[in-house]
């Protein structure tokens, strides 16, 4: 193996978007098929669907569902449901709509703050960046006593 990675986060897995960088489009067969190349098939692929800071203008027709059901389909280890940018909540009925649409992972990967977490207690896991960081922006370093309290309060929630 290549690497002792045990996943990896990937945007653009299938239908193009115009993100930041320009367009982007989709790569689940040729990813998938890097993959075994380079004998990593036990590195999951988790994928952002709908990614932030982007626009899905192109795909339009095609609800947030849908695009869950043709990562699984392409097979996708799991999903990544995003707000609109970095540190945007997301959507708690795009969170439900793609849990009822799929039978993998489904990850919340912007938002998440200690005041609204259990809107997300659903999901199979929580990606937290900016939340961490000092006053709560992602371009500040990690603020330990914010990460602490965080995570008391997730341990509080599982227990109940």
């Amino acid at each position: 193996m290549s690497t002792s990675f045990q996943f990896i986060r990937a945007e653009g897995f299938v239908f193009a978007h115009v993100a930041d960088e320009g367009i982007m489009n989709c790569c689940a067969g040729e990813l998938l098929r890097y993959r075994k190349q380079i004998g990593a098939d036990d590195v999951q692929v988790f994928t952002d669907i709908k990614k932030k800071h982007s626009s899905h203008a192109i795909t339009a027709d095609i609800n947030i569902a849908d695009t869950a059901k043709a990562a699984e389909f392409f097979l996708s280890d799991g999903v990544v449901v995003t707000g609109g940018s970095t540190g945007m909540a997301t959507d708690t009925k795009e969170l439900q709509d793609v849990l009822k649409a799929v039978n993998i992972p489904v990850l919340i990967g912007s938002g998440v703050t200690i005041d609204n977490m259990e809107h997300y207690m659903s999901a199979n896991a929580l990606i937290i960046g900016s939340y961490f960081k000092h006053g709560g922006s992602w371009e500040n370093d990690v603020e330990l006593p914010r990460v602490k309290a965080f995570m008391e309060k997730i341990q509080r929630l599982r227990e109940k």
